[in-house]
């Protein structure tokens, strides 16, 4: 699946131009769907002031809510990379402060990740250890682990992640947990040490028998560690497009 090429396609929606996979089933795991706008006559003010809309007074669609809002509240056109808009959109202040953050992670931790890191890599099928570079794919579906032999986890598929930090190991306190992405609604985080580690349990393609993956930083920990902080903040993405 990881080798079929992603194409292209520009297309119109009410909220503007969108740069989209020709095919949707390959649509980046960190992408959301575009909302349903409240319909017109159903707002007759504005959702954040209450002004009453008029001649004067048009109203305004958040591109990444939906909701309804006179010009001085939905003012901001802001980039949303996460609906593959070409152009920066009109967003509500309080959108607008979400999507401003996610443009570090597009800008900054995307590039770390794709650029990848060194890790020992151990399989719960497996005692041996290997050590291997990880890095996510162009499309952002697959996480590329590569070293004498090769393997791919998609990302779709990761039931579980913890980052590990200095000095833990898993069911200590100081471990940044996603729990149960695929199913739970339950996120617990903590610490402040330097990442280390990453343990995942995720199910194959063509099993539903989820499988552990443990990775441990090797020779070049500060790049390790900063790929670990990125993939962080990558599973709050995944989390927040699964619940959408």
């Amino acid at each position: 699946m990881s080798a079929v090429p992603d194409g292209k396609k520009l297309v119109r929606s009410p909220s503007g131009l969108r740069m989209v996979p020709e095919n949707g089933a390959f649509n980046s795991p960190f992408s959301l769907d575009e909302p349903q706008w409240v319909p017109d006559k159903e707002c007759q003010r504005c959702m954040q002031c209450d002004t009453k809309f008029d001649f004067i007074r048009r109203k305004h669609h958040c591109r990444r809510c939906g909701r309804c809002f006179c010009d001085k509240c939905c003012s901001k056109k802001v980039v949303l990379p996460r609906m593959c808009f070409v152009d920066p959109v009109r967003q509500c202040a309080e959108c607008s402060l979400v999507s401003q953050k996610e443009t570090e992670f597009y800008d900054k931790q995307l590039k770390v990740l794709l650029g990848g890191g060194t890790f020992v890599v151990t399989l719960d099928t497996s005692e041996k250890s290997e050590t291997m570079t990880c890095r996510l794919s162009n499309n952002h579906r697959y996480m590329f682990l590569d070293g004498e032999s090769h393997f791919e986890v998609e990302l779709s598929r990761i039931s579980s992640m913890q980052i590990l930090t200095d000095g833990t190991s898993p069911g200590e306190n100081d471990i940044h947990t996603y729990t149960s992405l695929l199913d739970s609604q339950c996120i617990s985080e903590g610490g402040t040490s330097r990442a280390s580690g990453m343990l995942l349990h995720y199910k194959p393609m063509g099993s539903q028998d989820a499988e552990q993956l443990r990775m441990e930083a090797a020779d070049d920990k500060k790049v390790a560690s900063l790929w670990l902080a990125a993939m962080h903040k990558a599973a709050k993405l995944l989390y927040e497009a699964r619940d959408q």
